[in-house]
Formats: C-alpha cells, sequence, structure tokens
C-alpha cells in the first residue's frame, strides 16, 4: 500500500502563540476531519512520516526539534505551518529567535498565516503526502541498486559528506548511551581531515550520495578498523560486512584485524562476530561506557609466523 494512504503525523510546538496550534487541533474536529486521509496524530517520533511545525526556532527548542527530526525514519517530510515557523513571524529579530524552521530543517511544504486557516492546513498536509510518495519511491529505486554497489576509496573531497553521515549514523549508539558527547559526534572536520592523513578511508556511494564508510591503519602487523557506519535508512542491506570485507582486503598481509565497539552496543557487537571476529578484552573508559575489542587472525598470518 502507498505510503500516503497511511501517514502518521508529530506535532510540535516550537515555542509558538498558540493560534496555529488551535488550528491544528481544529484540523481534527470532525468538521475538518483531517484523518479522512489515513492521517493518525502521534507523540512518538519514531513512528512519524510526517513532522509539522507551529513556531519559530529558538537556541532552546533547536536542540529538540533536531532531535525529533533525527529520529523519524525515513522516508518523512517536514511541514511549516504558521508565518513564524516559515520565516520567524514577528519574533525574527528577538535575541534568541534563529527564524522559521528552515533554518534548522529541510523544509517540504510551507503554509501561511496568522493563525493558518485549517483549510489552508489541511491542504498544505494532503502536499506533504505527495512529497512522502516522491521520496518512498526514490528510496525503492536507491534499495533496487544497493545489491550492485561497490566500495571505493574515499578523497579528501569525500570528508565533509563523510563526517555528516558518521555523525547522522552514531546518533543511534548516542541514545543507548544518552550520551551525545561520543567521539564519533563531536569529532570536527579539520580533524577528519587529520584521519585522512593517517588512515585509508573507503566509501560506499549510491546515485552520488555516500551512504557508508570505514577506515584503516596498519602498524606493527596489525590493521586497525574504526568508524564502521552505514546511513540510517540502509541499515540491513548488507554494506556493513561489504566494507569490513573491503578493508580487510585493503591490509591483504596484515597479521590481525583489531575493531572495538561500545559495551551496550549488542547489534554492533553481533555483527563483529558474524564476520569472524572474537571479544578479546573489555576496557572501562568511563562511569557509563567500557570499550569492547575484537580480533580476526589475517589471511596472511602465516607469514609472520
Amino acid at each position: 500500500m502507498p505510503i500516503k494512504k497511511s501517514p502518521w503525523l508529530l506535532h510540535y510546538d516550537a515555542s509558538s502563540c498558540n493560534g496555529c496550534d488551535i488550528e491544528v487541533l481544529a484540523c481534527l474536529t470532525p468538521l475538518y476531519d483531517v484523518e479522512r486521509f489515513g492521517i493518525i496524530n502521534t507523540g512518538n517520533p519514531k513512528h512519524a512520516d510526517i513532522l509539522l511545525i507551529t513556531g519559530s526556532i529558538n537556541e532552546q527548542n533547536r536542540p529538540v526539534v533536531r532531535n525529533l527530526y533525527h529520529q523519524m525514519p525515513d522516508p518523512k517530510v517536514v511541514v511549516a505551518v504558521g508565518i513564524c515557523a516559515t520565516s520567524g513571524g514577528i519574533f525574527a529579530d528577538c535575541y534568541n529567535v534563529i527564524g522559521g524552521v528552515d533554518k534548522l530543517l529541510p523544509v517540504d511544504v510551507y503554509v501561511f498565516g496568522c493563525a493558518a486557516r485549517p483549510e489552508s492546513i489541511i491542504d498544505g498536509v494532503v502536499k506533504a503526502l505527495d512529497c512522502l510518495q516522491e521520496k518512498q519511491d526514490k528510496r525503492r529505486q536507491v534499495i533496487a541498486k544497493i545489491k550492485d554497489v561497490q566500495v571505493e576509496q574515499a578523497t579528501i573531497a569525500d570528508a565533509q559528506e563523510i563526517l555528516e553521515v558518521q555523525k547522522l549514523s552514531y546518533r543511534s549508539e548516542a541514545e543507548i548511551y544518552n550520551d551525545y558527547s561520543l567521539a564519533p559526534l563531536i569529532q570536527t572536520y579539520q580533524e577528519l581531515m587529520d584521519d585522512f592523513k593517517k588512515q585509508i578511508f573507503l566509501k560506499i556511494t549510491v546515485e552520488g550520495q555516500i551512504i557508508g564508510s570505514v577506515r584503516g591503519y596498519e602498524s606493527e602487523g596489525t590493521c586497525y578498523i574504526s568508524r564502521l557506519f552505514t546511513h540510517p535508512s540502509f541499515h540491513n542491506f548488507g554494506l556493513g560486512s561489504k566494507l569490513i570485507n573491503a578493508i580487510e582486503q585493503t591490509f591483504p598481509k596484515s597479521k590481525k584485524f583489531e575493531v572495538f565497539t561500545w559495551h551496550q552496543s549488542k547489534r554492533n557487537i553481533y555483527f563483529y562476530q558474524t564476520n569472524g571476529y572474537k571479544t578479546t578484552k573489555t576496557v572501562k573508559v568511563s562511569d557509563q561506557i567500557s570499550n569492547v575489542y575484537l580480533e580476526k587472525p589475517g589471511q596472511d598470518a602465516a607469514h609472520y609466523l
């Protein structure tokens, strides 16, 4: 069934005056009945397809809005409702107001008004359904090509995009530990550029978009592999196995391969174990996190005996 037939909507009030929020609620009443389009209002971003925002973005709600957006599964669309959400409105010049929603997130549909009328809101949501279906169709086309993608060596020109996908991918790890200061999330562009000088980076690209990467280097016969990640929209398609196999083949004479992940990242530990790695040690690095180290013998290990 097309995704536009049963979308779930998450409404977030980004410090609006409540004028637009009242009109949004009016859309749910029998008079306007937005649910006739199959729309369900949900309070859980992980179940939502449409993020509807009223009010302007300020310094206090910016991290909340960003977190809500990133917790929503792909494909997803954003609808900015009211003059405050579209441009900042009368609050645009306030010291702590950043502006409209598009200053923080990619907005698919703008609904103007102060306050926006229910008819306009419903019209905007219906337009969002078309955007949602287009994104779903495009995603299916991309998924169809995933099985044929190849792993390539990344260049410095890819650094910024790799960093963006890295930070997006590691958000799920941050949620596990409730710690958004994990190294992959706070790494700077300059730090990544320094890594390019010391390590080999590999990437997977689909239609010009990087959706996965891994890096590694060899020292005294051991290949150290780190930061293996894939875009959250493309998990469970075998991309991780392609990356780990490719980085191992990049260092064919290594005596062994070593990786580490965090102790509560059960999915990561299972992934490495299914690819031939065995846990060797666990090292506590903070009150909340311990590093789990895993190793795998290299194909040319006999060369070192």
